[in-house]
């Protein structure tokens, strides 16, 4: 069987296992949401914390208690690598140094998950385990919560709450993450991942040598970072080690792990709003804005552009020989379009229209399906953002279902839109205009830039991999990254629940003759089309000046 069609089976399988879900698991996640009962666990945890469990929250309230979560978190994470080697389970492992413990306390409770250190080598499995692999749970919850609570805004009818942020937190992760985690870690462990807390064990790097590392619980860890759509893994070369992905088909379950709920949820969102088949249109945009950006990867990957790819038939340079070429273009192109960040090849060794579309696919905004929650709250303003275009176009006040889009819904939008390519282009020109900074290249003109350019679009988007190529091992980059990774997140959510607000308060406005449909091919067109218009203006000139110019040379 040639490569191409064993690439095609795989992706076909995955699209049939992807379906066969989403109507179940979209199902009881709204059930989740929408239940009025509290669980005996979630009970105690309530009172732990001191929230009143049946009290509902404005989105004022629903997001300083966001926030507030959010920087407690980050200040616990911090200081647990700080004070890594006085604690248990340290393995010897010495403090984690300030800037790093910054970064990574920002970017895993941001979801984002970007490693700028080996994980075997400098965290220790307290760290691993309270600190980072609990935020890898939590941080994928607060995305759902967010994204549930714009979906409230849509539905409700003259009201001032949108949820409770305490309630949603706490059931996304106890009732969604955790059980299908723990189903996902047996998955692996039974296809050859490690589940031990054993020291000590002697790996075989990518680079042909071998150092001496501590073993943990991977397998656990990897469903984890799979299913919160994280990234992260315990071993610095991630989803390329043994111990993290055994198996072709275990490479081909950690990709459905990770589409299983951002694929999931415009179901959920469907019901809530009670017209299931507004679900199958934005699900109708994810899909395909995904099937295009798996292909096209896949295309650039098999064919080549070089001497040597074109030799030997695709593009092996950076590839795991256990996946080939296509499987691996396929998890690359799956973990770009969410915000994952886990890899299982180099995506720096990618041919040059190949690594463009890994960065294109972040620069979509991760919304095909992209991250836990975050996927749909921004698919959701991206429709937001179409009727408005649709409704200046035929003069008419734009409506999307039943609430109008007006002066403050679209500045909210807009604004939302505009965060993550300001933090992007301007991230990347303060590096490029620095000679320090640039010294962190490994390789100078188009391809040098793409390092620099995927490193923050990567941290702005939360997604977490990494084009690799780029020393980011270094103060300055620690910190720029983590401030990109800060307002990446924490800014877009603020402005999606303040629209989630606003919504919430309108009155439904009746379907009249002039009202577009939401939920025909027709729609789902407009969206495609007004994604890839918007993403292109916006990001065109700098691809242009890599990757674009990389593979026309």
């Amino acid at each position: 069987m040639s490569t191409t069609a064993a690439g095609m089976i795989f992706v076909v399988c995955l699209i049939a296992a992807l379906a066969l879900v989403h109507k179940p698991l979209g199902d009881y996640m709204y059930r989740v949401y929408t239940s009025v009962r509290h669980t005996v666990v979630e009970r105690g945890v309530y009172r732990l914390l001191g929230v009143r469990a049946d009290a509902e929250q404005s989105w004022g309230v629903y997001a300083r208690s966001l926030l507030a979560f959010s920087v407690i978190s980050i200040l616990v994470v911090y200081g647990i690598q700080r004070l890594q080697d006085r604690l248990p389970l340290s393995l010897g492992m010495a403090p984690v140094t300030d800037h790093i413990a910054w970064n990574t306390a920002i970017s895993f409770v941001t979801n984002t998950n970007w490693q700028a250190y080996s994980g075997e080598s400098t965290m220790g499995h307290l760290t691993q385990m309270a600190a980072l692999a609990v935020q890898n749970f939590v941080s994928a919850s607060v995305g759902m919560a967010v994204a549930v609570a714009l979906v409230r805004g849509f539905a409700r009818r003259k009201a001032e709450t949108i949820g409770n942020f305490w309630v949603d937190l706490v059931r996304g992760s106890i009732r969604i993450l955790l059980p299908i985690a723990f189903v996902g870690a047996l998955v692996l462990v039974a296809g050859g991942l490690i589940q031990n807390l054993s020291g000590g064990l002697e790996v075989a790097t990518l680079t042909g040598g071998s150092q001496h590392v501590t073993g943990g619980p991977v397998a656990s860890q990897e469903v984890i970072k799979e299913l919160g759509t994280n990234g992260g893994g315990f071993y610095n070369v991630n989803s390329a080690h043994p111990f993290e992905n055994a198996t072709s088909w275990t490479n081909w379950f950690e990709i459905f792990l990770i589409l299983l709920i951002p694929f999931a949820l415009p179901r959920t969102f469907g019901k809530m709003v009670g017209q299931v088949r507004q679900g199958y249109a934005i699900l109708a945009v994810m899909a395909t804005l995904a099937l295009a950006g798996v292909l096209l990867t896949n295309v650039f990957e098999l064919s080549g552009n070089a001497t040597v790819p074109q030799a030997v038939g695709a593009a092996m340079e950076g590839k795991e020989m256990r996946f080939g070429v296509s499987n691996s273009a396929t998890f690359g192109a799956a973990t770009t379009l969410t915000s994952t960040g886990a890899v299982n090849s180099f995506h720096d060794s990618y041919t040059p229209f190949g690594g463009m579309m890994t960065m294109f696919n972040m620069m979509l905004g991760e919304v095909a399906p992209g991250g836990v929650g975050a996927g749909l709250y921004g698919m959701l303003i991206l429709a937001v953002i179409t009727v408005f275009v649709a409704g200046l176009m035929v003069g008419r006040t734009p409506e999307y279902l039943g609430k109008k889009i007006g002066a403050r819904e679209i500045k909210l939008a807009s604004m939302y839109f505009l965060v993550t390519p300001m933090l992007v282009l301007i991230g990347t020109a303060f590096a490029m205009g620095s000679a320090q900074q640039r010294a962190s290249m490994l390789n100078s003109g188009p391809h040098g830039l793409s390092e620099v350019l995927y490193a923050f679009t990567s941290a702005s988007n939360n997604n977490g991999s990494a084009f690799a190529g780029l020393t980011v091992n270094t103060p300055w980059y620690d910190v720029a990254l983590g401030l990109c990774m800060v307002f990446g997140r924490f800014l877009p959510i603020i402005l999606v629940l303040a629209l989630a607000g606003s919504l919430a308060r309108q009155s439904p406005v009746p379907e009249g003759a002039g009202t577009l449909p939401t939920h025909r091919p027709q729609f789902v067109g407009m969206v495609v089309g007004v994604t890839i218009i918007l993403v292109a203006l916006t990001f065109l000139p700098a691809l242009a000046l890599g990757p674009i110019a990389e593979g026309l040379s």
